[in-house]
């Protein structure tokens, strides 16, 4: 099984794939606000329709295709299924997809509590399953670099053909 990918690399993936959908979606809304017709809540609301749409486009559909979001892509990191290292389907990327809107914007409070109360992180993953294996999620994915996946590839070749 390949290697998973460091943390420097996995989140510089995730502030690309954020940047790319605020750029996207700040040219999109730029129209909207044009029109004369356009308020806040209106354009707030576009605003959230976009970036959820882009976010899903980017981080399941385009996953799905090419194993990688765009941010992913740029960074040289792959997406892939575990334990057989194939491709993830539709429903863990939804899953992971969702989790990843709901457990990033978390962070800065969790880390705060987690300092007024002196605890230490948690050693099981969400839902009380076992503890996480490096660059593993709550879907049962990894992310890898797209040569070790290759050499993989080449290596598992070799002992079945």
């Amino acid at each position: 099984m390949p290697k998973g990918t460091g943390e420097t690399r996995r989140y510089l993936a995730v502030g690309l794939d954020c940047y790319l959908c605020l750029l996207v979606v700040g040219l999109l809304l730029h129209s909207c606000l044009g029109s004369p017709g356009a308020g806040a809540g209106r354009t707030a609301a576009v605003l959230v329709g976009q970036l959820t749409v882009l976010s899903f486009a980017n981080q399941v559909l385009l996953t799905m295709a090419v194993r990688a979001s765009a941010g992913k892509l740029i960074m040289g990191v792959r997406v892939i299924r575990l334990p057989d290292a194939g491709r993830p389907e539709f429903r863990r990327l939804v899953v992971r997809w969702l989790y990843g809107l709901l457990w990033l914007p978390l962070q800065p409070w969790h880390h705060l509590r987690r300092a007024a109360t002196a605890e230490p992180p948690p050693p099981e993953r969400l839902g009380g399953g076992p503890p996480a294996a490096p660059c593993t999620d709550l879907a049962g994915v990894r992310q890898v670099h797209r040569s070790d996946l290759r050499y993989y590839r080449k290596a598992v070749e070799g002992r079945t053909g």
